[in-house]
């Protein structure tokens, strides 16, 4: 965990002060790059001129990824163009948003949405995930995460609070203790850190973050969607009760897809 307690906006730190976007691609999308696969969505940010810095543009259309796969879900990788994941908000929009639009959550319910789809979700992240970016990677269900990964909160730097989950995703992610040190403290979690307290799932090199990431969604494919499902729904549930594991398991103890399943198991041990 660096020890470093600046919050800037320079280009190594902080959030990132708006640039123009590029033009928007065949299907509208400005800030992303979408591949639809039969068994995953990939999502890259797109916005190189700003460090991936997410605006209300960028916000729009995750919002649009999300309707997509709330109709047909499906797993999906969030990776950051480039060499970083997300460098935080959009620092000339939130300078000019007022009461009303942080009571309208408008980042906090995106991440939220983002967090409930009903297919697991993986965030890969490469360099700096600052800010709103790093909420946006504590949404997730996984995250994977290169050397050079640092995740920080540098919002009391700029007058404002992680109001987008991190004050209690974070803590749940890897306890309060450590959540207060990168909240209150202003200490990063590089990518060492991040994984000695859990916050991701392992360290690949950079040229191999791609790679390792489809490689953990081809292990999810190769499990049954609906159990993947299921699972997340009761890890996720508030105040989870026994009962909810049996009404879960005899929903999935009457699909065809878990007969089948263990069938091909029992024949596979009699070979």
């Amino acid at each position: 965990m660096s020890t470093d307690h600046r919050a800037t906006t320079d280009d190594n730190d902080g959030d990132t002060v708006n640039e123009q976007s590029p033009a928007d691609d065949a299907e509208g999308f400005a800030t992303l790059r979408v591949e639809r696969r039969e068994d995953r969505t990939v999502v890259e940010l797109y916005r190189p001129e700003a460090r991936n810095a997410i605006n209300a543009r960028m916000i729009d259309e995750l919002h649009r990824v999300c309707a997509e796969l709330e109709s047909d879900p499906r797993p999906l990788l969030l990776i950051g163009h480039g060499t970083v994941f997300a460098g935080g908000a959009d620092i000339s929009e939130l300078r000019e948003r007022g009461r009303d639009q942080a009571l309208a959550g408008i980042n906090s319910r995106l991440f939220e949405r983002l967090h409930r789809l009903q297919a697991p979700t993986v965030a890969a992240v490469d360099g700096w995930a600052l800010g709103g970016g790093a909420e946006l990677s504590y949404a997730c269900d996984i995250r994977i995460a290169t050397p050079t990964a640092v995740f920080a909160q540098p919002e009391p730097g700029l007058g404002i609070i992680a109001g987008a989950g991190a004050c209690w995703r974070l803590k749940e992610l890897v306890g309060a203790s450590v959540a207060k040190q990168v909240l209150l403290g202003g200490f990063r979690l590089d990518a060492e850190a991040a994984l000695r307290h859990g916050l991701i799932a392992q360290i690949v090199p950079s040229e191999e973050l791609r790679e390792s990431a489809h490689a953990l969604l081809d292990r999810m494919a190769g499990s049954s969607a609906l159990a993947l499902r299921m699972t997340k729904m009761v890890l996720d549930a508030d105040g989870a009760h026994p009962l909810a594991d049996d009404l879960t398991q005899a929903v999935l103890f009457e699909s065809a897809d878990k007969h089948e399943r263990m069938t091909r198991f029992l024949e596979r041990k009699k070979r």
